[in-house]
Order: structure tokens, then C-alpha cells, then sequence
């Protein structure tokens, strides 16, 4: 059968010794879980042509489609703030790359297909449960507006895989703009390969920023774009209350996409100090420690590309230095827009913003719920937020020091940035739970409602609450 993805394999062809070949193990028994059709579509794919049997055995690595190249991408990275000069794809496989109707070039790469020789120990493998996760959230984030890799498909391979308990084992089609992170860059630094970093560079400007190739420094202009992209993007996390959890370099993507999700979460209650992730012990990457975090990351970019950023060492620090002190200002003008927004304001007000974060923190008020009263409130149907602030006298004061701020039209242009639904996390567990257990109908409902998260969604309100029971403390994991 003719293969369904067109391939053009830049990658593969334009860096070897970036990458070593390897083949996904398969399973005996593919079963396609989930596809995404609609993905599918704008990707210029034929969705019938990835659906039955011969789909199944494609995206569960049992068959290696006509034109492929499968690949486990070299990387290194900073893991909690420790150096680990050689990660690489240990569980992934690039298939190859597709370009769209509009010529956009993206990767398709299988998570959870085998063995590569960066396996470290590990199987390879990967279970059901953590990568509908993936599929589930990454797709959410990308109906919330946000920057993310995204999922094509999960098929079950018919094996069982063991961690704490037998599990199904799976794999996760994984679609990016493309799979080059930080760590990418520290892999060859590391080795002083300054001519492949280089290489590494150029080819990261040719397919994602052509328009620097002419600019005086092109390095330094990859790095400040990179600087800008991750700046915008953890705004957006923030807006929404998503916690990464895991955000080290090779866990950050130069393309400014969300990549990785292991043990993300979404914040219910509001406290910047939220942490879900069950290795995170000392809340490194806490929801507030986020911006921090990204601007420590794109510090070892810098220290990665200094070579390439001037012959003179001390003059390539310099401009380095300046390049990723800008982030903080970067971050600050796009949180401030993000908060603008979500509170409606003509103009950014700093106190505002301030009160109304810490009314949300001393009344333990759920972050998503609050924002989207807040919207209600514009409308002047100010009792779901007074009740989420306990109806404080604080709050009260708070609404008419907020009022007169609004921007015209407030309410509509709230309601379109404050979603109703996020893939709360409760929901989450739910529909992974019942889908390990061959129930596949919470998984369906979940995603269906988490594609229109600003809507009201009739039958589907018990959908934007947050968990009767919070006495437990959510934990997630990474899911290796």
C-alpha cells in the first residue's frame, strides 16, 4: 500500500551525525485508540488512509511507511538543574517530515515504539495511560490558543509493558513543528563541536526563522527570537494555570512549542507555589517559578551559542548577557498583556492585577472559574465571583476599584480569552483510567468538550468544576 505521508526527510539528509537510525519494535497485536482527524486534514493527509487495520500497524511502529527515515534525534540537557551530556530520543523515532498545503514543514514522530541505542536502560516503551494524557492535554492547549506539539494518533501495541503494574503498552504519534530543543544545542556544545553546532544553528534559522539569515548576527538574533517565543509562551501557560512540571532543556523547544507533557497539570485553587509533579520534590518548577525557570533555560542556550555569537569570547558573553536579561522585560510585557485581557482592563493596572491574585489566594478561589466569573462580572452579574471569594468585603471594594477600568465591550472580549473548560484533572485521571480498561467513551466525551473551551457547552457544566474532594494533593508522573 502507497504510504499516506509524503515525506521529505531534511533532517536526515541535512545533519548527519545528529541522529543515529534506528527501527520502531512494533507489537503483535495494533489497535488504533484515537485518531485525529481533523488534524489529519490540515496537515494535507488523507484521513482514510490512516484509518483500519494497515493505520493501526503504522502507528503502532509495526509497519515503517514507504519513505520514511526513522531516526532517535541526538539532545543533552539540565534535569533539574543537573547536566546530562547525552539524553537523546530514547523511546522516540522521527518518522520524517511532512509539509502542508501551505508549505509549513512538520515532524511525525513515533513516542513509545522501542529501543534506541539512547534508551539508557529503559525498555522503551511506553504505557496507554500517559499517552492519551499527551493526546489529551496537548490538544486542549492547542484549542486554548497556545503554542503546543500536537497528536495524531495513539494505537495500542498488544503488548503489556510493566511499571508498578501491567499496563497496555502504546504509542503516541507526536506532530511538531519540530523536535529541536536546547538540549539539541548543549549536545554538541558540550563536545566543543563548534562546526555542528553551527550546522545545527544554520539548519534551525533555515526552518524556522529564514527571515534572520540576513541579519548582521544571525546567531544572536536566533538566540533573542528563542528569548521572545519562550517569553510568549509561558504567558500563555500562566494564563490558562497549566504547569509544565518538567521544564528542563531538553523539555524546551526552540520553536516555542509546548512539548512534553509527563506531568503537567492544571492549577485549581490558585497558589504560585502549586506543584503536581511527583518528582518535582523541592517545587523547582512551581507555577510561579516558571518564568524564572524559562529565562535560567535560555540562559544555557546562550552559553551554548556563545562560539557562534562572536570569534571574541568576552564579546560574545556580552552580547549574550544582554540578549537573555532582555527576557525578564520580554515575559513582564506579555504576562501584562496576557492579564489585561483576562481582566478586561482598557489599560494594564499592576495593583489591579495584584488584588485580584491575592483575593484569589487567601480565599483559595479555583483559577478558571474565578476568571470566567470574572467575565460574568463585566456583565454585571457579579455573585459566582463574590461566592469564590467568599463574598469578602475585600472583593466588593476590589469590583469598584475594577469597574471603571473595563475596556468596551469587556465582557465579550473576556469571555473569548477566560475558558470555561480545561482538561481538569480529575477528568483527566477518569478517562485514563477507563480507557486502560477498555472504556473509551470518558476519553471521547473529554476531548469533545475540551475542543471548544471558551463556549458554553449545555449537559457538559460538570465539566468546568474542579473536584469535590481537594484534600488529597493531586500527583502526576512522568510516565517512563
Amino acid at each position: 500500500m502507497p504510504s499516506p505521508f509524503a515525506f521529505d526527510n531534511s533532517y536526515a539528509r541535512e545533519l548527519p551525525g545528529f541522529y543515529v537510525n534506528a527501527a520502531p519494535s512494533g507489537g503483535p497485536a495494533p489497535d488504533l485508540v484515537v485518531f485525529n482527524e481533523p488534524l489529519a486534514r490540515s496537515l494535507g493527509l488523507d484521513p482514510h488512509a490512516l484509518q483500519g487495520e494497515h493505520a493501526a500497524a503504522l502507528f503502532a511502529g509495526v509497519d515503517v511507511p514507504e519513505g520514511a527515515a526513522p531516526l532517535a534525534q541526538a539532545y543533552a540537557g539540565h534535569q533539574f538543574g543537573g547536566f546530562s551530556p547525552q539524553l537523546g530520543d530514547g523511546r522516540a523515532l522521527l518518522l520524517g517530515e511532512v509539509l502542508d498545503p501551505e508549505g509549513r514543514r512538520f515532524d511525525i514522530q513515533l513516542k513509545g515504539s522501542g529501543r534506541t541505542p539512547f534508551a539508557r536502560g529503559g525498555d522503551g516503551k511506553a504505557a496507554l495511560g500517559p499517552m492519551l494524557r499527551e493526546y489529551i492535554i496537548s490538544e486542549a492547549m492547542h484549542a486554548l490558543g497556545i503554542p503546543t506539539t500536537r497528536s495524531l494518533a495513539v494505537a495500542l501495541t498488544g503488548e503489556t509493558i510493566y511499571r508498578e503494574t501491567p499496563l497496555p503498552g502504546a504509542v503516541l504519534t507526536r506532530v511538531a513543528s519540530s523536535h529541536i530543543r536546547i538540549g539539541t544545542f548543549q549536545f554538541f556544545a558540550a563536545r566543543s563541536d563548534t562546526e555542528k553546532l553551527r550546522q545545527l544553528a544554520d539548519y534551525s534559522i533555515n526552518r524556522h526563522f529564514p527571515e534572520l539569515k540576513d541579519d548582521a548576527n544571525p546567531y544572536l538574533a536566533l538566540l533573542v527570537r528563542v528569548r521572545d517565543l519562550q517569553a510568549s509562551l509561558i504567558a500563555r501557560w500562566m494564563g490558562v494555570g497549566f504547569i509544565h512540571g518538567v521544564m528542563n532543556t531538553d523539555n524546551a523547544a526552540i520553536s516555542g512549542e509546548t512539548i512534553d507533557y509527563g506531568p503537567c497539570a492544571f492549577m485549581n485553587a490558585y497558589d504560585p507555589q502549586t506543584v503536581f509533579s511527583s518528582i518535582d520534590s523541592q517545587g523547582r518548577y512551581a507555577f510561579g517559578n516558571q518564568p524564572a525557570l524559562a529565562g535560567w533555560n535560555l540562559a544555557r542556550f546562550a552559553e551554548a551559542l556563545l562560539p557562534l555569537i562572536d570569534a571574541n569570547p568576552d564579546k560574545a558573553v556580552a552580547l549574550a548577557t544582554t540578549a537573555v536579561e532582555g527576557f525578564a522585560t520580554q515575559f513582564e510585557l506579555r504576562w501584562n498583556e496576557t492579564l489585561r485581557a483576562k481582566l478586561g482592563l482598557r489599560e494594564f493596572d499592576a495593583k489591579i492585577a495584584a488584588d485580584f491574585f491575592t483575593l484569589m489566594q487567601q480565599n483559595r478561589a479555583d483559577y478558571t472559574l474565578a476568571f470566567r466569573a470574572l467575565a460574568d462580572a463585566a456583565e454585571g452579574l457579579n455573585q459566582s465571583l463574590l461566592a469564590l471569594l467568599n463574598a469578602s468585603p475585600e472583593a466588593t471594594e476590589w469590583l469598584a476599584r475594577w469597574r471603571p477600568l473595563l475596556a468596551a465591550d469587556a465582557a465579550n472580549a473576556m469571555f473569548r480569552v477566560n475558558p470555561k473548560y480545561i482538561p481538569r484533572n480529575h477528568r483527566v485521571e477518569e478517562a485514563l483510567s477507563a480507557a486502560t480498561a477498555g472504556d473509551l467513551a470518558p476519553l471521547k466525551t473529554l476531548l469533545l468538550v475540551s475542543q471548544r473551551p471558551f463556549d458554553e457547552q449545555p449537559g457538559f457544566a460538570a465539566f468546568a468544576e474542579p473536584p469535590e474532594d481537594t484534600s488529597t494533593p493531586y500527583r502526576t508522573f512522568c510516565g517512563t
